[in-house]
């Protein structure tokens, strides 16, 4: 893989920001989009602009199939041969949010317990927090080791026949670290709970298939891998699917309705109302195949070399600050620091002058920033269109933004 190659597949490059190239290290938020993506929306919407499923006109019936197609893809691309265990959302928060509304709900109890981590975003707590206040059940957390890794002696200690179910982040959004998904669904099966991953970060950096995972639930985000926003998935094993309610009521979730009641579609549609961001989800079936082409194998090493690359540049300065796993096998391309006596945002700013675009703030992670005692972190994050001279335009940044800060 070249990522010089790369870049050019990706016209925003092409911009300055304040008069600088574009050097762009916030993918853990969201990236950017290949031509193959823009093209793949620009076409639905020149050619078959349509709604789906409901039609039978020729440019519905196109569209439907596009959309279709997008699933069947995103099915192959995570292993699953249940192409109808594969729901659109709108984004990670709402997959999750779906599974605490029509699972968690409906199964847990008073006395039940909810395992989570102490790193987990926003998105993997809240719906948490609100399923334990309607049912009784109780949170409890996995704490983390000195360099920022599970606890795993405390996971097993943890684990216990009233825990109904364990949802976790596959990679931190933060910390970077990797977690040891496959031992602790193992582990959690074993004493018959359920295992939902949060894959946002996971999944479009490193090569998993659900079969493998053997996870009941995993939600991830279209936006994180090159693809449009407004695009969610939930993957879950079927008869999961099938015994939970729906989510939203509405069009196309539905087989029957009278003015008394109604019945329920089959999967996946019992979980999909209304009409759906058909164009992002065709753009992002356009994103799977531009990953799948390059290889999830290929992806990963090359975001470990930069990983390796950048810590090595960062730590040779000791006004820096990490946070999380030093050993790049052992996490994903994202970098929490802080540096000197300069705030998070004052860094953000700083490079954001030199036409460098990072993360700067608490990351929807703001137990774990208690845990460190900070009000936020500096956080830059790779993908596949990054390259060492970007790194070394970060260093160069912050021994600008040091010397700033000295002159004050």
């Amino acid at each position: 893989m070249i990522p010089e190659q790369i870049r050019n597949d990706f016209p925003i490059f092409k911009r300055q920001i304040h008069g600088k190239p574009l050097v762009y290290l916030d993918s853990a938020a969201t990236t950017l989009h290949p031509t193959a993506v823009l093209d793949a929306e620009k076409k639905f919407y020149n050619e078959c602009n349509a709604n789906i499923h409901r039609g039978i006109h020729t440019m519905s019936e196109e569209a439907t199939t596009l959309y279709e197609s997008a699933r069947e893809k995103v099915a192959r691309f995570i292993g699953t041969p249940h192409v109808e265990s594969i729901i659109f959302t709108r984004n990670t928060t709402e997959s999750i949010n779906l599974v605490a509304y029509s699972w968690a709900r409906k199964m847990l109890k008073a006395g039940d317990e909810i395992l989570l981590t102490a790193f987990e975003h926003h998105s993997n707590l809240v719906p948490w927090q609100l399923v334990a206040s309607m049912t009784g059940a109780t949170l409890k957390f996995i704490p983390l080791t000195t360099d920022g890794q599970l606890d795993m002696k405390a996971f097993e200690k943890l684990l216990a026949k009233r825990v109904k179910l364990v949802s976790l982040s596959a990679m931190s959004n933060v910390l970077g670290t990797i977690t040891p998904v496959q031992e602790i669904v193992k582990k959690a099966h074993a004493i018959g709970a359920k295992v939902l991953i949060d894959g946002a970060q996971s999944i479009p950096h490193i090569p998993a298939k659900v079969t493998d995972l053997q996870c009941d639930f995993l939600a991830f985000s279209a936006h994180k891998m090159l693809g449009p926003t407004g695009v969610g998935i939930l993957y879950g094993k079927p008869e999961l699917l099938d015994a939970m309610d729906p989510f939203l009521g509405g069009g196309d979730m539905i087989l029957e309705v009278t003015r008394e009641a109604s019945s329920w579609n089959e999967l996946p549609w019992k979980f999909e109302a209304g009409t759906p961001n058909i164009a992002g989800v065709i753009g992002f079936g356009a994103a799977i195949d531009y990953l799948e082409a390059i290889g999830m194998g290929a992806i990963r090493d090359h975001e470990k070399m930069l990983t390796a690359y950048a810590l090595d540049q960062l730590l040779k300065d000791p006004q820096l600050i990490l946070y999380g796993p030093r050993d790049p096998e052992k996490r994903g391309g994202v970098i929490s620091f802080n540096y000197g006596t300069i705030h998070p945002h004052d860094i953000g700013t700083l490079l954001d002058q030199e036409g460098i675009a990072i993360r700067a703030g608490h990351h929807c992670a703001q137990p774990l920033m208690k845990d460190y005692n900070i009000s936020g972190t500096a956080r830059v994050s790779f993908y596949i269109y990054n390259t060492k001279q970007d790194v070394d335009a970060l260093i160069q940044a912050l021994k600008k933004a040091a010397t700033l800060f000295e002159r004050v």
